[in-house]
């Protein structure tokens, strides 16, 4: 049975603008949900404070339910490393987030998801953003190799980090699903090795 995961070459679907800059991964996932054994549910969670204290919060509004593509401000993802915030954004449906700028460690942890950041310039998110608010239905593609990216008549230019980048379009972005795939190697690396056979 193959573990290997399949390339991501290009997502599509509709978009939900989050408008905001600097927003942690606290608030995207408080942290009282982060005892869960397993990651299972943490979807119910999405910022959940936030939809709490604003009912007009994006993740509340019907009009963007469905949607697979986020669309951010700066920094989105910063703070704590935990990966429950992409884990939860994944289970949610989302195939990729476009913003004009990510914490590192949020960016490493949604690439091992097969969750694929885009970054482009503020003007371009401003206007994604814009258009998917007054037209909600509006069908976003995304390139992950070019980093082009189309919603209707808007064309953008964006980029996913090139190590990434190479990793989906390979189909290279899972570590743990490429060594189980070769598992067969690993056992054998085990066997001539000393401290696991036992000397």
């Amino acid at each position: 049975m193959s573990h290997e995961p399949s390339a991501i070459s290009h997502v599509q679907g509709r978009g939900l603008p989050l408008r905001g800059h600097d927003l942690d991964t606290d608030r995207i996932m408080p942290a009282r949900f982060l005892k869960a054994v397993s990651f299972e549910g943490l979807e119910r969670h999405l910022f959940e404070d936030d939809r709490a204290a604003n009912p007009a919060h994006a993740f509340n509004d019907p009009r963007y339910t469905g949607a697979s593509i986020l669309v951010v401000n700066t920094n989105f993802g910063c703070g704590s490393s935990r990966e429950h915030a992409p884990q939860g954004l994944a289970r949610a449906g989302f195939r990729a987030i476009v913003g004009e700028s990510f914490s590192e460690i949020f960016l490493g942890n949604a690439a091992m998801l097969g969750l694929p950041c885009f970054v482009a310039d503020a003007d371009a998110i401003d206007r994604l953003q814009t258009l998917i608010e007054a037209t909600p239905e509006v069908i976003i593609a995304a390139d992950v190799a070019s980093g082009a990216i189309r919603a209707g008549s808007l064309h953008l230019d964006a980029a996913v980090p090139p190590a990434l980048r190479d990793g989906f379009v390979s189909g290279q972005w899972n570590p743990t699903a490429m060594l189980l795939d070769r598992f067969d190697e690993v056992r054998a690396v085990a066997a001539r090795l000393p401290y696991i056979r036992g000397f």
